[in-house]
């Protein structure tokens, strides 16, 4: 059974930083692009940050540009989004996505609560 196991949320002040955590098994974890999405109460869930299969390509939320970072260690199955500056509107429950190209397959992590307040 495929797992993506989240780790690294909590509560952090306006400006501060968290870095977020998501490991792959049962996966050929370098075949996958791998995303963070977040989902904010009362709204839709959006991709926040993309890493390419291979780590040669990001993309990025405009909300997030300059502030976040996506990247992979292949080695270790793992994913992580370093999130500096945070603002109280990144509050949300932020979600790991795997999908391979290929063959669409697609696998969520369980989700992990960042909250952004005083």
């Amino acid at each position: 059974q495929v797992q993506l196991v989240q780790s690294g949320g909590g509560l952090v002040q306006p400006g501060g930083s968290l870095r977020l955590s998501c490991v792959a098994s049962r996966i050929t974890f370098s075949d996958y692009d791998m995303s963070w999405y977040r989902q904010a109460p009362g709204k839709e869930r959006e991709l926040v940050a993309l890493i390419s299969s291979g780590g040669r390509s990001t993309n990025y939320a405009d909300s997030v540009k300059g502030r976040f970072t996506i990247s992979r260690d292949d080695a270790r199955n793992t994913v992580y989004l370093q999130m500096n500056s945070l603002k109280p509107e990144d509050t949300a429950v932020y979600y790991c996505n795997a999908y391979q190209r290929n063959f669409g397959m697609v696998y969520w992590g369980e989700g992990t609560l960042v909250t952004v307040s005083l």
